[in-house]
């Protein structure tokens, strides 16, 4: 607008001459004081609000070295799943093979020895930690244990004749994820331990250290000794004397009496104590042992001699010294 009214004051009739012009030109450039104070109070007035572009703002000062760019955040992109299921897959393995090893192991109950408490094709878990504190098997106990020698030499394995799927069993097998077909072990029920004296005559029932056992859990229809009594046999100690629930159809201590060992298992060929039936579900039960092993006296039992043999000895040696204190006091009294 300013153009505008100084072209609208040249438009009046003076003589355009050069002075004249250079002189209105001149005027024209120069700022009038009154202008100048004018702009200057502006400024002062809004001094905060004018902009100045020769003084930098925050974004656009530089360091006194020069620019330096700022280096780009990359976002991580989330990995691939199928790049992590190996890993996954790996991570799973490792601890099944930490499990299978030190803490639990899954084995399948391929005969009829153990009926009713098991049943063929149960999988049952054993606890493998506990030996490793020391543990030693109990009474009552159902053990899984690695065959003694000669046990199972006739028994057929139930290895897959299909290569491939016996590939992937022996696979899963050793990392603990399903029971062995191959090995050679066997599961029994603990009755007698190192020290004890165990029998069976007649139909029973089956005695340890002179204490008759109930054992309700003996397959229906069978007596305790089956059809092989036996006894009396004193347990070695570090072994178990076993024998199945199946008396009629296990062939357990009773009819290996004439190997090494007289029929009864190294503690060390022990892997652990079958502790619950896992599978099928509807099989699921715990593996308690029965009250009639705790019974009063039943292992204090296999040493009844010794505190009385002890007790006699002691008063034996204490004779000479009650005679002397008797005849002193007898003294004693007579004067």
């Amino acid at each position: 607008m300013g153009d505008l009214v100084i072209g609208a004051r040249s438009g009046a009739g003076e003589p355009e001459g050069a002075g004249g012009r250079a002189a209105r030109s001149a005027d024209a450039a120069a700022p009038t004081a009154s202008a100048e104070d004018a702009a200057a109070q502006s400024a002062d007035e809004h001094g905060d609000g004018t902009d100045d572009v020769s003084k930098p703002t925050p974004d656009n000062t530089e360091p006194a070295g020069g620019t330096e760019e700022q280096p780009e955040r990359k976002e991580r992109k989330p990995r691939s799943f199928w790049k992590e299921l190996p890993i996954l897959i790996g991570i799973a393995l490792v601890l099944a093979l930490v499990i299978k090893t030190f803490f639990v192991q899954a084995f399948s109950i391929p005969s009829e020895s153990m009926q009713n408490t098991l049943q063929v094709g149960d999988r049952v878990l054993v606890d493998k930690l506990t030996p490793w504190f020391g543990a030693e098997p109990e009474r009552g106990e159902v053990v899984v244990f690695h065959d003694p020698g000669g046990w199972l030499a006739d028994e057929p394995t139930n290895e897959s004749s299909n290569s491939f799927v016996r590939g992937v069993q022996n696979v899963l097998s050793f990392v603990g994820l399903m029971p062995s077909d191959n090995e050679k072990d066997l599961i029994k029920r603990v009755i007698a331990v190192g020290g004890d004296t165990v029998e069976c005559e007649g139909e029973g029932p089956v005695k340890v250290n002179g204490i008759a056992l109930n054992e309700p859990y003996v397959y229906a229809g069978n007596t305790p000794c089956g059809t092989k009594p036996f006894g009396p046999v004193k347990v070695p100690d570090g072994r178990i004397w076993v024998m199945g629930d199946h008396r009629a159809d296990s062939l357990d201590s009773r009819f290996h009496m004439d190997q090494p060992g007289g029929g009864t298992v190294p503690v060390d060929d022990v892997i652990g104590r079958a502790f619950v039936v896992a599978w099928p579900i509807n099989r699921w039960a715990t593996l308690p042992v029965p009250d009639t092993f705790d019974q009063k006296g039943l292992a204090a039992a296999a040493l009844p001699a010794i505190p009385a043999a002890a007790g006699a000895v002691g008063a034996v040696a204490l004779l000479p010294l009650v005679r002397r204190r008797w005849n002193g006091t007898d003294r004693d009294d007579r004067s």
